[in-house]
């Protein structure tokens, strides 16, 4: 199995930039498909982004396009998320995930571990 660690989180002005990061121990990360998650209060958890194991095959959540970018570091065991553009609607606490077979990652329920998640706010 793989351990996730998500950071980066923290308050940000709208408009603004935050980078999550993920750091993954334990099975070698280079195998798993990764993705990440949000869940704002009262909400279900929502599909952010996704990538996959060789660093191709990118996939964003329609709300979060054009100013998310995931991406991954297989030599550092890490995975990122820069966030660009920020607003108050972005504000929730963000997972990171793992899947060993899953490769369309759109729905929590395929995603085999996670992280505790690291809390977003976007202040207006």
């Amino acid at each position: 199995q793989v351990q996730l660690v998500e950071s980066g989180g923290g308050l940000v002005q709208t408009g603004g930039s935050l980078r999550l990061s993920c750091a993954a121990s334990g099975r070698t990360f280079s195998s798993y498909n990764m993705g990440w998650f949000r869940q704002a209060p009262g909400k279900e958890r929502e599909f952010v982004a996704s990538i996959r194991s060789s660093g191709g095959n990118t996939d964003y959540g329609d709300s979060v396009k054009g100013r998310f970018t995931i991406s991954r570091d297989n030599a550092r065991n890490t995975l990122y998320l820069q966030m660009n553009s920020l607003k108050p609607e972005d504000t929730a606490v963000y997972y990171c995930a793992a899947a060993l077979i899953a490769t369309i990652m759109r729905s929590p329920g395929v995603m085999d571990y996670w992280g505790k998640g690291t809390l977003v706010t976007v202040s207006s």
